[in-house]
This record gives structure tokens, C-alpha cells and sequence, in this order.
């Protein structure tokens, strides 16, 4: 146990990486053992997420299940003990969660996917690759791999949604798969180059010689003066707020969402938007703590307009799929609201809005992805009463709405009542016309939620419809993973809420002790 708990960390990427090698080498035409493969690698790697989450000790917290293999020297350069590029790995109370998030939404993708008939060898090899680099992200403590994972959990989706993904017709123009494919790999480059100007710009001010973020933290307060935090971590609130889906950022988002195949856009939605936020917490809040201090009200009201601007759009949306598109776009607006808090309650309720929302939006593009797989159409003003076609279908993507909306008992409530708490305290009286108007952002989510609902699923349906099937068992079990954790993580948020405390703390105590 001892072996596995030493190397747990480094599993997360190999494991997917063992994956994507032995879908390589298997012949393209046997598509059955191709698709058993990546589901027992992806359960293999749930299991392995587990065991992080149980190992983390909440009462020491810290950064925890440290592995180290060193890469490249830079002594030549810099002085002597530099420990130049090395792959250091490691996990505190947030990064847990979000390894805990990426293998749930690894498993139920693959269980997703299990329809997809055209070169599934290839989609699993980037799939899985893909996956790779967002553990990769979530547990690295050195920036340069940081930045490499970051970009290797990016490029894949350009093939995956440009060759697997689907066109839509709003009947006066068509959006192509190709389009958005394009349209978000060139926003998400964009915001690469700026990321990695500011990565370079702090290990060349930090003058250690290494791009471990331990290390330079250590010497944020001698090294980094307030203009050059201030100019970075604009830099950084842009160039990872872009993934994060931040106005005026946003507009490949809902583009990517909607032409992915399913298990893409649950990745998508459930990770990758996540790494946006996390990039801002990991390196711009952690490194340059006066310069978040400064900038964080910009934060706030951008991730206000995300509330706001996001849930009118989802409301004057007519596809399925471009409602939960636009209402990612709402609900990270809350995130970025609750990291802008600067309180205890707001950032520890953006993280578990992190969670919740992957799980949620999951399990959401599951039941959309069902229905377009079936009836061939996302259009709200063609669908109808489809709970007496799809029954289980039906019931996840009300589940999931039922979470959106804030529904006491599932894990959205839980998440937003505490960015709300910390809103309202932050910023004296300014916090309070913020915190409003997140609070009228969770009310017309309930409209366009109840209004969808009402009459997509429980309207009369169309007579002509005949021989709808339902989801499949593998999308049942998905759809029963996902929805359980969204009750215990909404009834029993505790042992979430105390492994995000233990990644908080430390946080918000570097940045008031800078200030």
C-alpha cells in the first residue's frame, strides 16, 4: 500500500497515457475490445482518484503525496542548487477535488461513448490523452509542466469535436463542427501566449533558477514587486479566464459545447472550463497575492456580467444544447465571483461550484447527448413531451436542471449559498449590489430551467414520433454515478467542504499576509 501511496499521483497520468498505447496498438477494426479497454483503464483511474481523495490528510494539510523526477538542469544558467525543470507532483484539499471531478467525468465519458462507431480507436486515443494532461494540470507544481499539461489537455479537442462533433442548423445559417472547432482552439491558443508570458516573466524574476512553485512563493515578497504582480495577473485573469469562459471571452464556449460529441462536451463543460479558474488559483493567486488583491474587483465584475449576460442568453436559446452552453457560461460566472470574493465562505464555494458544476453539467450533456442520438434533433421548438419517449433520459437532464437552478439538497445549492455569503461580505456596500445580482442570476436560471422543462419533457408529445429509444445501459450507469454524487455532495457536502477548506486556508492567508 505504502508503494501505491508513494506513486499515486504520477498513476493519474500514466494510466490514461497506458490507455491511449494499448488502443494505439490494437487493430482499428476490433471496436468492441477497443471500447473495453478505455472502460477499464477509465474505472481503474477512478478507483486510483478515490484512493487520492481518502489518502489526503485534511488535518495537516499542505500539499500532500509529493513525487519528484527531475528533467533538465539549469545550473549553467543560474546558481548553484537551481532545480531547473522537474516534474513535481502533488496534491492540496482543491487540487484533490478536481482530481476527483476529472476521473468521475473520465469514467462516465467513456460509458458515454460507447455508440460511437466511426474510428473509435482514434477518438479513445485522444480522448484519453486529453485526460492526461488535465490530471496532468491539477496535480503539477512545476510551472513548465504546468503550462504542458495545460496545452496537452486543449489540442485534442480541435480533432475531437472538428472530426467526431456535429453541425447546427438555425435554419438561416449553418455553424459547423469545423468552425467551432477552429473558433476555439484559436481563442484558447490566444490565452496560452499570454500564460505563458507571465509564467516565463515570474521565473526570470524569481531568479532561483527552477519553475517549482513552492520554491518560488517562498520568495514572492522580495522578488515581486506590486507593478509586476498587477501586470501579470491581468495576464493571467485573461489568458486563463478565456477557458474559464469569462466575458467578453465566452463566445467559444458555447460553440465548442454544442458541436462536440457527448462525452467531448461532458469533458468540456465538467473539466476544462474548470482548469480556467484553477490556473488563476494555482499560479496568480498563489504567486502574485498583491496583485490579486488589486485586480480581484475587475474579477468580480466580470464574473457578475458572466451571471447576468449567460442566463439571458441561455433564456433566448432554441437548442438543447446551447441553453446548457450559455448556462455554463452563467454559472462560472459565479466561480470567478467567489475567487474574486477574497472571503473564506466565497472562495471555498467557488471550488465546490468547480465540482458541482462539472458533475451537473455531465450529466446534463449525458441526457442531451441521448436525445439527439435518438429523435436526431436539439431544436426545443420541435421537442415535446419527451418523458413518455425517454424516461431516464428525461429524468437525468431534470435532475441536473434541478441542480442549476439551486435546489436545496443537491450539490448546487450547497456551492452557490456559499459564494453568495461571501459575496454579500466582501466589498462593503458594493458587495451587497454583487451579491443581488448573483442572487437574480440563480432566479432567471430557475425560468429558463422550469420553462424547458415544462414544456420539453412534460408537454404533450408529437403522435408522429414512433420507435424513440432511450438511453443504454452504459449511459444509465453514468447517468446513476453522476446523479449520486450530486445528492451526497448537496445532503452531505461535509467531507467535501473540509478537503476545500484545507486547500483554501493557505490561500487566502498568503494574500492577506502580503497585503
Amino acid at each position: 500500500m505504502d508503494l501505491i501511496k508513494e506513486n499515486i499521483l504520477i498513476l493519474t497520468i500514466l494510466l490514461p497515457l497506458i490507455g491511449a498505447s494499448l488502443i494505439f496498438i490494437t487493430p482499428g477494426h476490433l471496436n468492441n475490445i477497443i471500447k473495453y479497454i478505455s472502460l477499464v483503464v477509465s474505472f481503474i483511474t477512478f478507483i486510483i482518484v478515490i484512493l487520492i481523495f481518502i489518502f489526503y490528510d485534511i488535518n495537516s494539510g499542505g500539499v500532500q503525496l509529493l513525487w519528484n523526477w527531475n528533467w533538465l538542469s539549469l545550473k549553467g544558467a543560474w546558481p548553484l542548487g537551481s532545480e531547473g525543470i522537474s516534474l513535481n507532483l502533488g496534491v492540496d484539499g482543491i487540487s484533490v477535488m478536481m482530481v476527483l471531478l476529472t476521473g468521475t467525468v473520465m469514467l462516465t465519458g467513456v460509458m458515454a461513448s460507447w455508440n460511437i462507431q466511426s474510428r473509435n480507436k482514434d477518438f479513445f486515443v485522444l480522448y484519453f490523452l486529453l485526460l492526461a494532461g488535465v490530471f496532468g494540470v491539477f496535480i503539477s507544481y512545476d510551472m513548465f509542466f504546468f503550462f504542458f499539461f495545460y496545452e496537452l489537455s486543449v489540442m485534442p479537442m480541435f480533432l475531437l469535436i472538428g472530426y467526431w462533433g456535429s453541425s447546427s442548423d438555425f435554419r438561416t445559417f449553418i455553424r459547423t463542427k469545423e468552425y467551432a472547432a477552429m473558433k476555439l482552439t484559436l481563442f484558447l491558443v490566444a490565452g496560452s501566449v499570454l500564460i505563458w508570458v507571465a509564467i516565463i516573466a515570474i521565473f526570470v524574476q524569481a531568479g532561483l533558477g527552477t519553475f517549482n512553485l513552492l520554491e518560488i512563493q517562498k520568495v514572492v515578497d522580495d522578488k515581486f514587486p506590486l507593478f509586476f504582480q498587477q501586470v501579470n495577473f491581468l495576464m493571467i485573469i485573461i489568458g486563463f479566464g478565456i477557458l474559464a469562459g469569462m466575458w467578453p471571452f465566452h463566445t467559444w464556449s458555447p460553440d465548442g459545447h454544442v458541436a462536440a460529441p457527448t462525452s467531448v462536451s461532458m469533458v468540456h463543460a465538467g473539466v476544462l472550463m474548470k482548469l480556467g479558474a484553477f490556473g488563476i488559483i494555482r499560479i496568480g493567486m498563489a504567486l502574485l497575492p498583491e496583485g490579486a488583491n488589486s485586480l480581484m474587483p475587475l474579477l468580480m465584475i466580470l464574473g457578475c456580467v458572466n451571471v447576468i449576460y449567460g442566463a439571458f442568453s441561455a433564456l433566448g436559446q432554441t437548442d438543447l444544447k446551447y441553453v446548457v452552453g450559455y448556462s455554463s457560461v452563467s454559472h462560472m460566472g459565479y466561480v470567478l465571483m467567489g475567487l474574486a470574493s477574497m472571503e473564506h465562505l466565497g472562495l471555498t464555494g467557488a471550488v465546490y461550484q468547480m465540482f458541482s458544476h462539472g458533475i451537473m453539467t455531465a450529466l446534463f450533456f449525458l441526457a442531451v447527448g441521448a436525445i439527439y442520438h435518438s429523435m436526431h434533433t436539439r431544436d426545443i421548438l420541435i421537442l415535446k413531451g419527451i418523458i413518455k419517449k425517454m424516461p431516464y433520459a428525461s429524468i437525468f437532464f431534470v435532475f441536473a436542471g434541478l441542480t442549476s437552478l439551486g435546489l436545496p439538497g443537491l450539490s448546487g445549492f450547497a456551492a452557490e449559498i456559499l459564494i453568495f455569503l461571501g459575496v454579500f461580505k466582501s466589498y462593503g456596500s458594493l458587495g451587497v449590489l454583487f451579491g443581488s445580482l448573483a442572487v437574480a442570476g440563480a432566479g432567471i436560471t430557475a425560468i429558463y430551467i422550469l420553462r424547458l422543462v415544462s414544456k420539453v419533457f412534460f408537454g404533450r408529445p408529437d403522435q408522429n414520433i414512433n420507435n424513440i429509444l432511450d438511453t443504454t445501459k452504459f449511459e444509465n450507469m453514468a447517468g446513476i454515478i453522476l446523479v449520486v454524487l450530486i445528492l451526497f455532495g448537496g445532503l452531505y457536502p461535509l467531507p467535501f467542504i473540509d478537503m476545500i477548506t484545507s486547500g483554501v486556508t493557505p490561500i487566502l492567508n498568503n494574500i492577506l499576509g502580503a497585503l
